[in-house]
């Protein structure tokens, strides 16, 4: 094992198959951050998303991608023109992860990719005990999907932020007020099918909890792009009051906790989510003047 992993993997204290697993899905990802630096990449790009407020920002829960958002549109944009570079820094802390091009089946701005690497190897190559990584199938692979949005909505806000470990490097990151906006829009406009991501509402309760404000523009920048706002008028709090209020009506929060139970150490925390819940939060919203 590389020298400067130790930190990296104290920290997360791994005891179960999950719990490794989880620490290298992590450290992966911090390491594709790092590849991504040592080319133009964060020239044209910025990182957002749940794992942005992980890493950056302490988020108690884990997370699978790594998201990002082009600073302005370019439909031709390339992500596998990088990915050669974060398949390198890999293989130079240890791993052996391939990292692979997603063809699109149907036209999308989303471009996607994802890297992926055995469990076994990866978990042994962190310390795991060997008896733990033998009851895992050898073809179990861990996946993280990377994704950018080629067609980014206007009005979001970026900084470069500096990560000292697994060496001194920067990422660009959304700002935390536009970070929000993004996650409240996952929350009021998300397709979520026959499954409702809890992971959304953990996350809009700690941008509450930390008095985060909302960047409005961008949120009616990203709801006039998927279709959710159509009025000419802007969005303003009392619009949004009532969208989040119909929104929570609608939720089965029992479905709500059951999914994002297994991201958490103490699942004990959700104890008090019900509909009445989240509409205590509503008022606490804050909203971000630019």
């Amino acid at each position: 094992m590389h020298p400067a992993l130790t930190g990296l993997i104290d920290r997360y204290q791994p005891q179960s198959s999950n719990d490794y697993q989880n620490a290298v899905r992590e450290i992966v990802q911090e390491i594709a951050l790092l590849g991504l630096w040592r080319t133009p990449f964060y020239d044209h790009a910025a990182f957002y998303g749940g794992s942005a407020l992980r890493i950056f920002h302490g988020l108690q829960r884990f997370s699978e991608d790594l998201d990002f958002s082009l600073l302005r549109p370019k439909p031709d944009f390339s992500l596998k023109a990088y990915l050669g570079a974060v398949a390198d820094e890999l293989a130079a802390w240890g791993f052996e992860f391939r990292a692979e091009g997603i063809e699109k089946a149907n036209p999308s701005t989303i471009e996607s990719a994802f890297l992926k690497g055995s469990t076994v190897i990866n978990l042994l190559q962190i310390g795991a005990p060997p008896e733990i990584a033998s009851r895992l199938p050898k073809g179990q692979l861990i996946r993280i999907k990377l994704e950018i949005d080629t067609d980014p909505p206007p009005g979001a806000t970026n900084e470069m932020l500096t990560r000292l470990v697994p060496t001194p490097h920067q990422v660009r990151v959304y700002d935390l007020p536009s970070l929000f906006a993004g996650k409240l829009h996952a929350v009021l406009c998300r397709n979520w099918k026959s499954r409702v991501k809890g992971r959304d509402f953990y996350d809009l309760v700690w941008y509450v909890g930390r008095r985060v404000p909302l960047n409005l523009a961008h949120l009616e920048a990203r709801m006039r792009q998927s279709g959710d706002w159509l009025l000419e008028t802007p969005l303003d709090a009392h619009s949004l009051r009532d969208r989040m209020e119909e929104r929570f009506a609608s939720i089965r929060f029992d479905q709500v906790k059951e999914d994002i139970a297994p991201f958490l150490k103490d699942p004990r925390e959700l104890s008090l989510w019900s509909e009445g819940f989240f509409m205590d939060l509503i008022p606490m919203i804050q909203i971000h003047e630019k």
